[in-house]
């Protein structure tokens, strides 16, 4: 037996439904504060359908146009709920509509945009982490000698971009398993 499209949802059911594993629903929940779902006795978790139209809009932004978490935040601070889940849904006039009464300017997503925010087709770099340096010197800009060759700055940020593409790929395998 089917649920009304107005019932509430459970946390297995939300997550068959987005195709994603239910840590991930837990973990977005610390990440937005947007996503609060209804919790019965023994922290039993059931989303409202609007919880789950946001966290269409949310796995779509991020998963099929690549921003970031901190990008998604910007865009639910600045556009509000209702324009991320319209951004899932399809529903262009509800977007042009939402992102034009927002007092802010509309940020609607940017598809092959890549900013601090948005990356599409590779990971993310973590903030203030690197995963290798090459002899780990003060500038930047310079070439690094590694025994008889060097690595210009070039080099290093292509190497760095490959890791990254290296990662995703990780991280797409692993969601497979």
């Amino acid at each position: 037996m089917d649920k009304s499209p107005d019932a509430f949802r459970t946390i297995s059911e939300v997550a068959d439904e987005l195709d994603l594993p239910q840590h991930v629903l837990r973990f977005w929940e610390t990440r937005f504060q947007q996503i609060k779902p209804m919790k019965r006795g023994g922290g039993r978790r059931y989303y409202r359908p609007e919880d789950v139209d946001l966290l269409k809009g949310i796995r779509h932004l991020l998963y099929d146009h690549g921003y970031t978490i901190k990008g998604v935040q910007k865009l639910l601070k600045a556009n509000g709920n209702k324009f991320v889940a319209a951004i899932a849904s399809g529903d262009l006039a509800t977007v042009e509509a939402l992102a034009a009464s927002s007092n802010e300017e509309p940020q609607p997503p940017k598809v092959g945009v890549a900013d601090e925010d948005q990356i599409v087709g590779r990971a993310k770099a973590p903030a203030g982490r690197r995963f290798f340096s090459f002899g780990g010197g003060s500038g930047d800009d310079a070439e690094v000698s590694i025994g008889k060759a060097s690595v210009s700055k070039e080099d290093r940020a292509l190497l760095q971009e490959a890791l990254y593409d290296l990662l995703e790929c990780k991280r797409l395998l692993d969601q497979v398993r």
